[in-house]
């Protein structure tokens, strides 16, 4: 698994336990949709940390807390090209 869709997952994940829309993620940390839509979608092929760390003040988590899981143990895991 990539990197990307690594932190896809854990979007989604979060959105769904915190009951939020992606929609509402997206306005609340003034993200155009078209940009979440990548970031969310099979078509991502990298992911930096400054959108990690925006997503995750949009969320009210911190990126520790957003990098906790372990879908990021995952010694397979690729870094993207």
């Amino acid at each position: 698994m990539k990197i990307s869709t690594a932190v896809a997952l854990r979007v989604a994940n979060i959105l769904k336990a915190k009951n939020m829309s992606q929609y509402k993620l997206e306005r609340m940390i003034a993200m155009p949709h078209n940009t979440m839509k990548t970031l969310m979608g099979a078509r991502n092929n990298s992911v930096n940390l400054k959108t990690v760390m925006q997503i995750a003040r949009g969320l009210d988590i911190t990126t520790a807390e957003f990098f906790d899981d372990p879908i990021f143990e995952n010694p397979d895991l690729e870094i993207d090209d």
